[in-house]
């Protein structure tokens, strides 16, 4: 069973893949991303690079426990391209990801039964290939104290690998941190229980 404040993603952009069906080429792309404004740009170098194309469907897939999609037929007939493509996104259980599938039509009809099954396997055969990874989810924290709690403070850091985000060294120590979800509890009584120390949930 996997834990909830795990998910699945890729590593890096997918090398490019092509699927043929009766003259009709299937160009294959898988992109990590992290917020739909990264969509626009890499479909308009996608639409660049394939200036022959007919079409460039995708679908993308964001959020970690909460997620959000979109799929997209680009003239295709409808949901016979983008919700295909997002099928293979749930079948690999991969999120945080925009897959894109360049058509250039072969002169051949495929039909609508045709076109899904084209679509899908190119998204497919894209993922088979792409690094997929684990990831875990972090919950963040903000902590305040004196200069006299530092060492105590460092030393808790270190002994339970929390992750420094940011620090302030001004009058008074601020320090962003993040720790795995499942421990953020377990992190925040930590701190409450130290004097000297606030913690705070930052999100």
């Amino acid at each position: 069973m996997k834990a909830d404040d795990i998910f699945k993603t890729i590593e890096s952009p997918s090398n490019e893949i092509l699927y043929k069906d009766r003259k009709s080429k299937f160009y294959g792309y898988a992109f990590p991303i992290t917020s739909e404004d990264e969509v626009k740009p890499i479909i308009e170098k996608l639409r660049n690079k394939h200036h022959t194309a007919n079409h460039v469907c995708y679908a993308w897939q964001l959020g970690e426990k909460v997620y959000s999609y979109r799929a997209n037929d680009d003239g295709e007939p409808n949901n016979s391209a983008g919700m295909p493509i997002y099928g293979q996104i749930q079948s690999f259980d991969v999120t945080n990801i925009l897959i894109v599938v360049v058509r250039i039509f072969g002169g051949t009809k495929l039909g609508v039964g045709g076109l899904i099954q084209a679509y899908r396997t190119a998204a497919q055969i894209v993922l088979e290939n792409a690094t997929i990874v684990e990831k875990t989810i972090a919950s963040f924290f903000e902590l305040h104290f004196e200069y006299p709690a530092m060492d105590k403070v460092m030393r808790i850091i270190k002994q339970k690998g929390i992750t420094i985000v940011s620090q302030k060294m001004e009058l008074t120590c601020i320090l962003a941190i993040s720790v795995r979800k499942s421990k953020g509890e377990q992190t925040k009584l930590l701190f409450d229980e130290m004097q000297h120390v606030a913690i705070k949930a930052l999100y």
